[in-house]
């Protein structure tokens, strides 16, 4: 049986506690501005679907520190689900991290016209946030491929010999799915006009560089020296 490292799997997470917590606190210091709480969508207040935009958010980030650190230091999801461990893994991934535009665009369709801006401003500033985050995409899918994105070299040791990518987007800036990749959560409250939609994206787009550097980079330090 391989040996548990708890050591190795938490480290840092107190750090990860301590900014999540800290966003939280000025997540909540935005919601008692006027107009941010304003709105229902389907039944639910705007509040509501904060909390569960912000909850999504914050379960995918857990789950992958848990899946990644487990597997890095124990080799638990393979001893748990075999072969079959990763596919798993990247189907919630998946779901969660599909869940995050649909859940900020219920926010922004609930608290619209929250504030009052140029019309013609925020509609390009989501123009310019949708062609980045496409880029992105694009450039993933082309040059990097959505298994390393969602980080199978985790659990495949064949990956961690594959070259860092220069090309696409990557010739650019060496992150951009964090970077430039959640400005798509953008998109939804500019064009809406929703303050609340603009806190959520706000709150998702610091903390996944949270999970960037107590999580990820240690990973990749570990992973690839």
């Amino acid at each position: 049986m391989a040996h548990i490292a708890p050591r190795q799997i938490f480290a840092h997470q107190i750090e990860h506690l301590v900014c999540l917590s800290l966003l939280l606190a000025g997540l909540y210091g935005l919601s008692r501005t006027a107009g941010f709480l304003d709105g229902q969508l389907l039944g639910l207040d705007t509040g509501t679907w904060v909390v569960l935009a912000v909850s999504n958010a914050i379960a995918h980030q857990v789950f992958v520190w848990f899946c990644w650190r487990t597997e890095l230091y124990a080799g638990l999801p393979t001893r748990w689900f075999g072969a079959a461990a990763f596919p798993i893994y990247a189907t919630l991934f998946s779901v969660l991290i599909l869940c995050r535009p649909v859940l900020v665009t219920a926010v922004a369709v609930s608290n619209a016209g929250s504030f009052d801006a140029s019309r013609a401003l925020a509609l390009s500033l989501a123009g310019v946030c949708t062609v980045l985050a496409a880029y992105v995409g694009y450039s993933v899918r082309r040059y990097f491929g959505f298994l390393r994105a969602f980080g199978i070299d985790h659990f495949d040791t064949r990956y961690r010999t594959i070259p860092l990518v220069r090309s696409g987007i990557f010739r650019w800036v060496s992150n951009p799915m964090y970077v430039f990749g959640l400005l798509l959560l953008w998109v939804p409250g500019l064009v809406a006009q929703s303050s609340a939609a603009l806190g959520v994206a706000l709150f998702s787009h610091a903390y996944i560089w949270v999970h960037y550097f107590f999580t990820e980079r240690p990973d990749m330090r570990e992973i690839y020296g």
